[in-house]
């Protein structure tokens, strides 16, 4: 009988070693895998750019714009995104101190010195308010537009204006533009940046030209300004109002209209269209229909802002109801609208129609807490915004409850989005702290006014008693350095904080340390 010879074996895969072959080394494998993943990556760049329609030049005039662009971007842009919107808030704030300085843009023969152009430039960047110099008397009309241009600015987000100049000149957006861009105004993705800086542009626009227009009509109508005149006042204070900024064109503020519903109620509604943010006033564009589909965010500011609203104004309105030199002044109806006003206002604007010097030291104490927590995210408000404080208040709701996770409106909140709540309030409490220590110890003022203009500057509201013009220059830095961190920091340390979130391959053993 013959033997059968045995079937030569073959190779189980494409993939399987061939008799005689060598095993390719792991290295040279690892390297060619890495090539391969880099060239899915951008054919999926390319397919997403396609279906944007981002891939062309400025209207066909520019035909390698959509690959200049970027280029350029990704040359002069730092890795972190954070670094590029605190160079452009930066840049901004010593243009507006050079131009500040020109003699053009004061009222007198020479330039305003450098501390002075210094903390207005700041104050109008960080769409703060406080000022050390009397606005409407101090500086020229190239001194006034200067200011309300810095509003804009600051308002918008540095980086949020070039990038949508960017958009109009390339219609193009890189990937650290895009990140530069979603940091500064909190975008959701990285896809739809470029339609909402066009939508930033166009809310705040058309808000402010209605505002304008309103202001200037009841100006010419009510206190027979000269159509020029009050159109200018109605611009000014409309810009002002919806970046939330606080700076005004009369020397006592917004004292004379405290009971003018038709100046007040529109400037307060501008003030809380402004401090809502940018993805919440999307958000109701799309689906203000469909409450039931709102994200967490829009909720929480939404129903935050409610709530803060109406303790405010009961509060204010209850403890200076009788105080001669504040509400006690007014009629009745009057008094509501003042209490009203100043609990908008004092969350996240600058603007003042009572005396605040001369309220009671509460009220100073409430209003202090109101302006830390400030406003929406994303938007032109300061503070360390509703949804942060919402947070920790459902933590804590949570640990009174025994709950083991943290349910928001039927969503079950990160635990890592914990963490950067705390950090971010540990921190500013910290800075705060420090700070009107500091300012006790260099000035003679009381401790309840330090505290009130030390947090005015860091939530970038811009409210004082009256004692920022009297601070020393060490006092009056340590205010620039606050505004500029107030306006900055939340923002880019909880951008920081959520792009170094990294997991762990591994765990400690756990151990509970006693508590209280």
């Amino acid at each position: 009988m013959r033997d059968i010879p045995a079937p030569k074996a073959r190779p189980a895969g494409r993939n399987a070693r061939p008799p005689g072959k060598r095993l390719r080394p792991a290295a040279k494998t690892a390297r060619l895998a890495a090539k391969s993943a880099a060239k899915t990556a951008k054919a999926s760049a390319r397919t997403d750019r396609k279906a944007a329609g981002t891939d062309r030049g400025f209207g066909g005039l520019w035909p390698g714009g959509s690959k200049v662009f970027p280029r350029i971007l990704n040359v002069f842009a730092p890795q972190h995104p954070a670094q590029v919107i605190v160079l452009g808030f930066a840049g901004a704030v010593a243009l507006g101190t050079i131009l500040l300085m020109l003699p053009i843009a004061r009222n007198g023969p020479d330039g305003a010195p450098f501390l002075d152009a210094l903390f207005t430039s700041t104050s109008s960047v960080c769409v703060t308010g406080l000022i050390t110099v009397d606005t409407p008397v101090y500086w020229s009309g190239f001194g006034k537009v200067v200011i309300m241009a810095l509003i804009q600015i600051g308002g918008f987000g540095v980086m949020s204006f070039g990038t949508l100049l960017g958009v109009l000149m390339a219609r193009r957006l890189g990937l650290r533009s895009r990140l530069s861009a979603a940091a500064e105004t909190k975008s959701n993705g990285f896809g739809d940046v470029r339609r909402v800086l066009l939508g930033v542009l166009a809310i705040s626009l058309t808000v402010e030209t209605v505002l304008a227009g309103m202001l200037a009509a009841r100006l010419v109508a009510g206190y027979g300004y000269e159509p020029g005149r009050a159109l200018w006042h109605g611009v000014f204070h409309a810009v002002s109002s919806f970046n939330n900024a606080g700076f005004a064109l009369h020397t006592d503020n917004l004292i004379g209209f405290a009971g003018d519903p038709w100046i007040c109620l529109p400037i307060a509604a501008a003030v809380i269209i402004g401090g809502l943010g940018f993805p919440v006033l999307f958000e109701l564009r799309r689906q203000y229909q469909r409450p039931i589909h709102w994200s967490m965010n829009t909720k929480l500011v939404l129903v935050g802002t409610a709530a803060l609203l109406t303790a405010g104004t009961v509060f204010l309105t209850a403890v200076e109801w009788s105080n001669p030199a504040t509400l006690g002044a007014l009629k009745p109806g009057e008094r509501v609208l003042a209490g009203f006003f100043q609990s908008v206002i004092t969350r996240t604007a600058g603007f003042n129609s009572v005396d605040i010097g001369q309220m009671h030291e509460v009220s100073w104490l409430g209003m202090d807490i109101l302006m830390f927590i400030g406003g929406g995210p994303a938007g032109t408000a300061g503070g360390l915004k509703i949804t942060t404080f919402s947070v920790l208040f459902f933590i804590l709701l949570t640990e009174l409850q025994g709950g083991t996770a943290v349910n928001i409106f039927g969503k079950r909140l990160s635990r890592a989005v914990h963490r950067q709540a705390i950090a971010v309030v540990l921190l500013a409490i910290a800075l705060v702290v420090g700070s009107t220590m500091f300012l006790m110890i260099i000035t003679d003022f009381g401790q309840e006014r330090i505290l009130f203009e030390v947090i005015s500057a860091f939530a970038t509201v811009g409210l004082s008693t009256g004692i920022t013009a009297a601070m020393p220059p060490a006092g009056q830095v340590v205010l620039i350095l606050l505004m500029f961190i107030g306006r900055l920091g939340p923002v880019t340390l909880g951008a920081a904080l959520a792009l170094r979130e990294r997991p762990l391959l591994y765990e400690y053993p756990k151990e509970r340390p006693l508590i209280g």
